[in-house]
Formats: C-alpha cells, sequence, structure tokens
C-alpha cells in the first residue's frame, strides 16, 4: 500500500548505492517451498531462538525478546548476514505453537507495537505464543534511513516543489534516493516483501512450528499473501484483515489512498466542529478551507520544532493522515491541531509525523547485528515505507515520462483530495532514482495452492479499499475466504467486536465463516482496549 504507514493506533503514534543496478531476488524465486532443504541456507534453518526478558524502561515484564539470524542476501547465503529482532508473549493455555503478527507499514516495527497494544491479542495467548517482529531495514532489525529527523518526504512537498519545473524537482528525487541508499547501509538493496517473506519462514522454523499461523494487518496481508505464494506447503492458518492491494501500480494506490483519507478528514471535520475545542471553529462549511489554508501557510512558512527542524504544511498533511486512521485517536489529533495552530507546539502533531519524539539518527549495527532502541532513526517508518514500496512495484517511468505526465499526475490527486493529493504524489516520486522493484508479487502471487485463509475488508476503510478484499481474493483463488466488516476505519480486528470473535474462532480453532459472510457497524466504538466478552 502506497501511504499507509501503521495498522494500529499505537504503530501510528510512534510513522551511494541508490542508483546501482540490480536484479530484485524476488523475480526468479520459485514458488514451492524448498529453501530448507537447500544446503547454503541449512544453516540458517537449524536456528533455534534464545528468549529473554525484554530489556528497556518501556517493555512489559511478561514480554519476551529474541531474534534470529538470515542472509542478507539470499542468492549469496554464505556471505553477510543480518538479525531480525522478535518478542513474543507466551501462552498461557495449551500452546498449540506461534501466531506471527504483522502490524502494517510497510515501515511499522513489531516490537514496539507489540509492547504497547499488545493486550488486544491476549485472547491468543489461549493457544498461541503471540510473536511479532522486526521486519529487515525496520526498527531494530538494520534500519533504513534517509538522514532526517522526521518525514523524508517533507523535504520534496513544500511551496518550492515546483511542478511547472520538473527536471529540478527530478534532479533532487535522486539526490535524495542517494542520501537515502548511502544512510541506509547494505540492508537496502535486499529490503522489500520478497526477502521479508523468506525470512518470515526462517522464523517460523526457528520458533519450531511446522506450518505458519499468521494475523496480518494492511501491509501485513501483503506480506502474507507472497508468503502464500513462495512456500504453500507450509501455511497454516492465515489471517489478513485490512487487504492490499497486489496488481495496483503505486500511481493508482495513491489516488485511492488520498480519496480515502479525504473522506476520514470530512468525517472528523464533522465530529470536530461539534466540540467546543476544535481548532477549525464551529462553522462546518468554512472548516475545510480552514485546513487547507493551514496546510498552504506552513508550506510557505515552515514553524520551527524543538528538533531544531521545523514542520512544513506536508509534515502536518502526514501526521493529520496518521491520527485518521481510527476515531479513537480523533480527541488526541483534535489537541495536537489546538496546540499547533493556539500556541505554535509542534510536539503533539510530531509525535503523529513520526512515532517518536526525537530520536537519534541512523547507528548502523556491526555485522547485520540489532540496534539498540534509542538508536533507531527518527525517520525510520516513513524512509523503510519508500524503500519497501519501491523495492516491490517495478514500474519506473524515465524523467521525460514524468515531465510529461507531472501535470496531468497533479491534477488527478488534487480531484481526489485538495490536502492530501501533493503529499500522496510525491509519496508516488519518491520510487524516482531508486533501482526497478521486483515482478514476482505482480507475476506470481496468485492461485495460491494452500489451506484456506481468511481475508477481512471493512466498507468504511479509509487506506485500504473494500475492493481489494475482492480483488485480491479472487488472485488467490480459492483459498481465500472474505469476511465483510459493514464498520469503518482502518482494518476491524481491534474495532469490531465481530470481526475479533471470528478471526480469533480461526486462529485458534480452525473455524472459518462462509465465505462473502458479514460482520455488522459496531453500534457504539467497540475497541479491544474493553473486555471483549463485555
Amino acid at each position: 500500500m502506497l501511504a499507509m504507514l501503521s495498522t494500529r493506533p499505537a504503530v501510528r503514534r510512534c510513522a551511494g548505492a541508490g542508483v546501482l543496478a540490480l536484479a530484485l531476488l524476488g523475480s526468479t524465486l520459485p514458488a514451492t517451498a524448498s529453501a530448507a532443504g537447500q544446503p547454503a541456507l541449512s544453516r540458517f534453518y537449524r536456528q533455534k531462538v534464545t528468549w529473554a526478558a525484554c530489556t528497556g524502561a518501556d517493555m512489559p515484564k511478561d514480554l519476551e525478546c529474541g531474534r534470529v539470524t538470515v542472509p542478507l542476501d539470499y542468492a549469496h547465503p554464505d556471505a553477510d548476514t543480518l538479525d531480525i529482532a522478535l518478542a513474543r508473549y507466551r501462552a498461557t493455555g495449551t500452546s498449540q505453537g506461534s501466531v506471527l503478527l504483522n502490524f502494517g507499514g510497510p515501515g511499522g516495527a513489531g516490537i514496539s507495537e507489540l509492547a504497547s497494544d499488545g493486550r488486544q491479542f491476549m485472547d491468543l495467548t489461549n493457544g498461541y505464543d503471540v510473536v511479532s517482529f522486526d521486519p529487515r531495514g525496520v526498527g531494530r532489525s538494520s534500519p533504513v534511513s534517509c538522514g532526517g529527523d522526521g518525514d523524508p518526504l517533507s523535504a520534496l512537498s513544500g511551496e518550492h516543489a515546483d511542478i511547472s519545473h520538473p527536471r529540478p524537482l527530478l534532479e533532487q528525487l535522486r539526490q535524495t534516493a542517494d542520501e537515502c541508499a548511502r544512510r541506509s547501509g547494505s540492508v537496502l538493496p535486499h529490503i522489500g516483501t520478497v526477502n521479508a517473506a523468506r525470512d518470515l519462514d526462517v522464523i517460523r522454523q526457528a520458533l519450531g512450528d511446522k506450518k505458519l499461523n499468521y494475523l496480518g494487518f494492511s501491509y501485513g496481508t501483503r506480506l502474507g499473501a507472497v508468503y502464500a505464494a513462495q512456500f504453500p506447503d507450509k501455511v497454516g492458518r492465515l489471517a489478513l484483515d485490512g487487504v492490499d492491494t497486489l496488481t495496483e501500480p503505486l500511481s493508482e494506490q495513491g489516488i485511492a489512498g488520498a480519496e480515502g483519507q479525504q473522506t476520514a478528514l470530512d468525517d472528523f471535520l464533522d465530529w470536530c466542529t461539534t466540540d467546543i475545542a476544535c481548532p477549525f471553529g464551529h462553522d462546518r462549511r468554512m472548516a475545510d478551507g480552514e485546513v487547507l489554508r493551514l496546510v498552504r501557510s506552513l508550506d510557505r512558512n515552515p514553524l520551527p520544532t524543538d528538533l531544531g527542524g521545523a514542520l512544513s504544511g506536508q509534515d502536518l498533511v502526514g501526521a493529520m493522515g496518521q491520527g485518521l486512521y481510527s476515531k479513537e485517536l480523533w480527541p488526541s489529533l483534535e489537541r495536537a491541531l489546538a496546540s499547533l495552530t493556539e500556541d505554535g507546539d509542534t510536539r503533539s502533531v510530531l509525535s503523529f509525523a513520526t512515532g517518536s519524539n526525537g530520536l537519534p539518527r541512523a547507528r548502523h549495527p556491526k555485522n547485520g547485528g540489532l540496534v539498540d532502541p534509542q538508536d533507531v532513526p527518527a525517520d525510520n517508518l516513513p524512509a523503510a515505507l519508500m524503500a519497501i514500496n519501491c523495492a516491490d512495484d517495478p514500474d519506473r517511468p524515465d524523467a521525460a515520462r514524468i515531465a510529461r505526465d507531472l501535470d496531468d499526475l497533479r491534477a488527478a490527486y488534487d480531484r481526489a483530495s485538495p490536502v492530501f493529493g501533493r503529499y500522496r504524489l510525491t509519496q508516488l516520486l519518491m520510487c524516482y532514482g531508486r533501482p526497478k522493484g521486483t515482478t514476482f508479487i505482480r507475476d506470481r502471487v496468485k492461485n495460491v495452492d494452500t489451506p484456506r485463509m481468511l481475508l477481512v475488508g471493512t466498507r468504511g476503510d479509509p487506506a485500504t479499499p473494500y475492493r481489494w478484499t475482492e480483488e485480491t481474493a479472487r488472485r488467490l483463488g480459492s483459498s481465500a475466504v472474505v469476511l465483510d466488516n459493514k464498520g469503518d476505519g482502518h482494518t476491524g480486528y481491534g474495532s469490531s467486536k465481530c470481526v475479533h470473535r471470528k478471526v480469533n474462532d480461526f486462529l485458534l480453532y480452525g473455524s472459518l465463516p462462509a465465505n462473502g459472510s458479514s460482520c455488522p457497524a459496531d453500534g457504539k466504538n467497540w475497541s479491544t482496549t474493553t473486555d471483549p466478552a463485555d
């Protein structure tokens, strides 16, 4: 998914080699699970995870951490390696193995999310160790960076990003790609979902599981689908919530995302203007214009931050996008916007924009080891999002094509959303100057020969349209079982009591709903921070 930085509220609170020609491994991967039998890979498949209590003041006492080692380049497994960070809550009941969670992004770190928002998955510990991980290039697992203190898109999204003179803009994009490559180190050419899925299989084996049981949200559904195509005979119970597209190019994904976020903003303003503290006033007809004026004003005159940088209008757009994925975040978003407009205080907005309060810049681990939590770069979330999306997408129009099409693209994105259009378009352009991505996902992830898997689509999802659930189900073939959530918000597991129950029934007991069955919209804003049995 083009611009989805995360899927769960806690993650949303946290968002020189660049021009080398390389052939990504994914386009030639076999569609069978034979990796463990390859002699060069066997040492990775003989690992067992050593668990210990996670360290850090914010870590729950019952959360355990570990690691697995994977090849940096699966084409050369005898060469360099890197470590993948893991965390788990141990099963409280009779364990049937592990269930792995991916919270989305791409770029969302699994360990920090499991630590901060793990309670909603505690009922799964009745039958599983609940495990998450930081994928390669993300969080503690050799994190990529473009060197900034926030979203690297902001430098290209302000008023100075003049589409009437595209060639200077494209040169700036190429320089940004080079800077991302320089700061990210050796992992960048080997990032992407195809390799992340291979890492996932190494993790499965290291956990002692014969089959992969998995719950993926948003981008995590792409990862789950790619795994199913690569390792069909290792698939156990796969549940995919907030289903990503496997076929749409980034340009179409961006327009769909801008439309969804504009709808979410409209809903937020409907709510906000009825509240006395709304920073955009109480006249709903005027609120849209107030938001747009604020964005444009900050693009012209960015506001200095405590971190020594500046908050642009496009930084604000990125922050608002994160705060709109769930209604439970709206009060916090309203307060952050009020602090910004009334006091010039950027701190709360920045916490939405970057997922941090100012972490240091990248410090690369030696020999692919894990980085310390305090050394994860502040821009890792958006930098990883761009790197993974670009690695997964083979489209690379040249400068002449971009220059010719840019005016039309800008008009299409502005029609989709006057607020989010420019930000989404810049995300699309960020792949310029990077190597072409793999064709594996478009060409090979289809008609998977696996046990049946559960796909959950939400009708009012602002990030992954329901039609993507239907399209991906058709793409995957007869193995896909669709659950239609009639509610709103991004993904259903954390907001719908019905979805939560049906996903758990499948993962814990293998009980699938009928294909095409539905869950009603909850009458209240139910959340798994309350007891699901209530």
